[in-house]
């Protein structure tokens, strides 16, 4: 699928992937779920697929963060408060941290999926100039911010998904 560049395409990559990444994870054994057997997001280290929904929902609430911030006329932390773009690996190890408290499959597909829900509420209340005719962060466009943060990164976690699956066959 090519990148978004209207309100449309990010609707339905995000649709789409996230569709394609919950028929991925209903295929997972929760009993596998927390075994750390995906590669991780740090070089050389290994994370299990309760730790790959927790990094997609924590750059979930990261976005929602972000327009909350804006709405609030606040200065938006991007990446996040205390990080930045080349510590992406360490704030991959706190939304590990964040929802480590879960140990129940079920909660954690739940979570992503109302996460998922948020992030295109959030897309339908822009409007397509919004969205892809002007910057919002540096040279990025606001669709292209959430596509990086949602659409792309289910993509990359349903490929993870794919040969773990193949692994446990």
């Amino acid at each position: 699928m090519a990148i978004p560049e209207s309100k449309d395409a990010l609707l339905a990559a995000m649709r789409k992937n996230a569709d394609v990444l919950s028929k991925k994870l209903a295929q997972l054994p929760a009993e596998k779920a927390f075994d750390p057997l995906i590669e991780g997001h740090c070089a050389g280290s290994t994370i299990s697929a309760a730790q790959l929904v927790s990094y997609l929902i924590g750059w979930g609430n990261q976005v929602l963060y972000w327009h909350a911030q804006e709405a609030a006329g606040e200065t938006i932390a991007f990446p996040a408060e205390g990080y930045k773009w080349n510590e992406l690996g360490k704030l991959a190890q706190k939304y590990y941290a964040d929802y480590a408290c879960i140990n129940c499959w079920a909660e954690f597909i739940a979570s992503l999926e109302e996460n998922q829900r948020q992030l295109i509420a959030l897309v339908e209340r822009y409007s397509d100039d919004e969205l892809y005719h002007k910057p919002w962060y540096g040279k990025w466009t606001r669709g292209r911010m959430i596509q990086f943060n949602s659409a792309s990164p289910y993509k990359n976690a349903s490929g993870r998904l794919t040969k773990l699956l193949k692994s446990l066959a």
